[in-house]
């Protein structure tokens, strides 16, 4: 059998681990198409395999517990 070269690398995922974003996205709440852009931003681990993107429960699991939300942040009062 041959090995890969990611073989070792504890940072790589296992190939039973890797999820379509269709599934994140039922696992997240998101969209399909925000988690591919942040995928693309680098802002959530994932990989282009062919045509499709894919990712792993953990690292949706990790980027929602960053508690990011989009849009605008909401207005502090200063200091007084």
């Amino acid at each position: 059998m041959g090995s890969s070269k990611n073989e070792g690398n504890d940072n790589q995922p296992k190939l039973n681990e890797l999820i379509p974003l269709r599934e994140a996205a039922e696992l997240s709440g998101l969209s399909h198409g925000h988690l591919s852009h942040l995928i693309r931003e680098g802002d959530l681990w994932g990989v282009k395999i062919g045509r499709n993107w894919v990712t792993t429960r953990e690292a949706v699991r990790e980027y929602l517990a960053r508690d990011v939300r989009p849009g605008p942040k909401p207005k502090t009062e200063p200091d007084q």
